[in-house]
């Protein structure tokens, strides 16, 4: 019995370790009779991404790292636009605002690991390598927060693992010729048995090449020509970063954890700019030289407890600083000769802490109690100097160069879900969540702003047979969309094009609004499921938003007090209301799911969503949200060659051209956006991959208009941007 109980062990250590690599091939039959010293064995369930989609009663998404890192995107922006109903608002390879549903302007909860970053912070700050897994969901819950009109996107980065993993990533690519570079080191290990640690840090560096290539028309309403002006050069963006996050999960007891999450950013680029002029008087040309600096240290912790059977205790602390500086010289010249310089340093701090408790209760009738209560203080101070000619700026020094604001947050919630029969799983939840935000922005009375908003919510799965493979979901929410703090502070910035005197429609100054209230909307969604036998997805989900006090930017004609000329400016105001639906559908599966004489190497995706809005008191046809298109489209393919160390793959996404009303005299019009990209993976070996991948592979111009009609006259303007093919070779490394 002694020799046969390790034999037992080393037949089970050898079985688990095919289980989990199904290509590495069969261990020879030990040559001697000696029994192997053996280590310990952990038997462990994982819970896979089609599990968490299909058993989570509220709408999931779960996108794992293999499926993000497949392409070896050089920033988030351009790897999410693959993802169903998610709409990137920038060029291809420049990242930009991510929107759910193309409703931009915030709409879209972005979280990283749960929790709502600082102001200030870019989802493009985040290198695609310290992503472990994206959730996305296309509605509210009590627990994860109400400020999702379109849905929450929640980026989870690396996580400790059960075993050990050192790992290395250098990538070499180019973008129209300039170089870009990046390293990413990940290290997974343990102290002992109850300390597990995950480390990963990105070095990247990039240079980026982009036209100038504008033209500003102004007409009468006859469309008589009154003036034209123009500018044309090019631009050389420089930026290095050094990204750092790491988990410590510390095992204190049975059921019992700490876990501490620091996470930190350092970035510096500069840009450089050139342009000749023509059409204004007091310049033929311009060159502006940008120097930016970033930096982000966040540090997060969690508690996780027992508290007697069915009940668990967690505590979050979060908490961080932001710091963005800016300087920048721009320098006109007329016949050669400088006729204005323009100086302005910028400088913003971003302070942010958050505390949160929440109680698990789950009873023996299979309901499952989560209760919270949320606390969140933000403080923002931000300086400004703008010289003009080497002098400070005329009228500018009465708004101060120093603004302070402040930011709380109060939030309560309770949910439970539970499984009222084996057709029925129910989810119900209630939030309040209260935001008081005041700002002394350095001239006038201090601004104040309270917001208040009860969010019920209440989700629903249904499956007709629990052993069948389909299921309806169903939901009814609250959510809102608070104005930003930006919006809020009523500091006025001046156009640089036309600093004083009289300006244009198409050159507007910017100031904030104190008194916007937070847009309100109610949600419903249906969705059918359908899961194919070896893996595979067909989904088609339906959703509608009624919301009412939407902000929206509006143009005014206004008396001022930094300028005698009354002037043009753009400020945030409450419209009205806006209806927003949509069909989103979704498939992916293996070639031979769809049909049986296709090879089960294939591996097919494809998703297309179809939208529609209508703001009211906005004539249309074209009074849509704010950047909404009338559908988006991927169509992939993976492939795995059988009986070889290559793999390939491919995508293809669609935006088709974008046409909004923005208010009654402003309308923007934005070109169709097609990407394709390819990827070619070979394995030397388990330990060494070579990865090339190909981005925007027949690439299109970006143009980019806007019609403001005044009623005395029209001004348009044309903004165009050649975009450019991107490539990257990339060796991933295991040790």
């Amino acid at each position: 019995m002694s020799k046969i109980r390790p034999l037992l062990l080393a037949l089970l250590l050898n079985a688990s370790a095919q289980a989990q690599t199904s290509a590495a091939p069969p261990a020879a039959p030990p040559a001697a009779p000696a029994q192997p010293k053996l280590d310990k064995v952990e038997v462990t369930s994982q819970n896979t991404d089609e599990n968490r989609r299909r058993t989570a009663t509220a709408s999931k998404i779960v996108i794992s790292r293999d499926d993000l890192l497949r392409f070896g995107d050089g920033n988030l922006s351009d790897l999410m636009r693959r993802l169903p109903g998610v709409t990137p608002g920038g060029r291809p390879g420049r990242g930009g605002e991510i929107r759910m549903r193309g409703m931009g302007g915030g709409f879209t909860q972005l979280l990283v690991n749960g929790e709502r970053m600082a102001p200030g912070f870019s989802i493009d700050q985040i290198a695609p390598d310290q992503i472990e897994r994206i959730e996305i969901q296309r509605a509210p819950t009590a627990e994860t927060g109400a400020r999702a009109v379109a849905g929450t996107i929640n980026i989870i980065l690396r996580e400790p693992l059960v075993q050990k993993l050192h790992e290395l990533r250098v990538t070499l690519g180019a973008d129209h010729g300039e170089p870009q570079l990046q390293a990413a080191w990940t290290r997974n290990d343990a102290f002992g048995e109850d300390l597990r640690y995950s480390l990963t840090v990105v070095a990247n560096h990039q240079r980026r090449f982009d036209d100038i290539d504008s033209v500003i028309t102004t007409t009468t309403p006859e469309l008589s020509l009154l003036g034209q002006t123009a500018q044309q050069g090019s631009s050389l963006d420089r930026r290095s970063s050094l990204n750092t996050n790491a988990r410590l999960l510390w095992r204190l007891g049975e059921g019992e954890s700490l876990t501490f999450m620091p996470f930190m950013v350092l970035a510096r680029g500069t840009t450089d700019s050139q342009f000749s002029q023509s059409g204004v008087a007091r310049f033929d040309a311009a060159s502006s030289h940008n120097e930016g600096r970033f930096r982000m240290l966040r540090f997060g912790s969690q508690y996780q407890s027992p508290l007697g059977e069915g009940r668990r205790l967690e505590l979050r602390a979060n908490g961080g600083r932001t710091v963005l500086e800016g300087d920048s010289r721009r320098r006109e010249t007329l016949a050669g000769a400088t006729a204005r310089t323009q100086d302005d340093h910028n400088e913003n701090r971003d302070d942010n802490l958050s505390l949160a408790a929440k109680l698990n209760l789950q009873t023996d009738r299979e309901h499952n109690w989560v209760s919270g209560l949320e606390l969140e203080h933000g403080r923002r101070d931000n300086s400004r100097t703008t010289l003009e000619n080497g002098l400070p700026k005329p009228g500018l020094s009465d708004f101060g160069e120093q603004l302070a604001a402040r930011t709380l947050r109060l939030a309560a919630f309770t949910q439970n879900e539970w499984q009222a029969s084996p057709q029925w799983n129910l989810h119900g939840g209630l939030r309040y969540e209260q935001i008081e935000s005041r700002g002394d922005p350095g001239f006038g009375a201090t601004v104040r702003n309270t917001s208040r908003v009860w969010s019920p919510i209440a989700h629903a799965l249904w499956k007709p047979d629990p052993k069948s493979r389909n299921q309806l979901r169903m939901s009814l929410t609250r959510s809102y969309r608070g104005a930003n703090l930006g919006d809020l502070i009523a500091r006025p910035s001046v156009n640089s094009q036309i600093p004083s005197g009289p300006n244009t429609v198409a050159t507007p100054d910017r100031a904030g609004n104190p008194l916007l209230r937070p847009e309100l909307a109610t949600g419903l969604e249906f969705g059918l499921e359908h899961y194919l036998a070896k893996g595979g997805l067909l989904s088609a989900n339906l959703f509608a938003r009624d919301i009412s006090g939407l902000i929206r930017n509006v143009l005014a004609l206004e008396t001022v007090s930094w300028d005698a000329s009354p002037r043009w400016v753009s400020r945030p105001r409450n419209l009205g209301k806006a209806r927003v639906y949509g069909l989103e559908l979704e498939a992916k599966a293996r070639a031979d799911e769809l049909l049986d004489s296709a090879p089960a190497w294939l591996q097919l995706r494809a998703n297309l969503s179809l939208f529609a809005s209508d703001v009211q008191g906005i004539p249309g046809p074209h009074n849509r949200i704010d950047a909404q298109p009338r559908a988006t489209a991927n169509l992939g393919l993976d492939a795995r060659i059988p009986d070889s160390a290559w793999s390939l793959g491919g995508n293809w996404s669609w935006t088709p051209e974008v046409e909004i009303q923005q208010t009654e005299i402003l309308r923007s019009l934005t070109s169709r956006r097609q990407v394709l990209d390819g990827y070619l993976q070979y394995a030397v070996r388990r330990d060494l991959n070579w990865r090339l991948g190909v981005s925007n592979a027949a690439p299109l111009d970006a143009l980019t208009q806007t019609v403001v009609d005044s009623g005395s006259q029209i001004v348009r303007t044309d903004d165009r941007k050649r975009t450019f093919t991107s490539w990257n070779l990339r060796a991933e490394m295991r040790f």
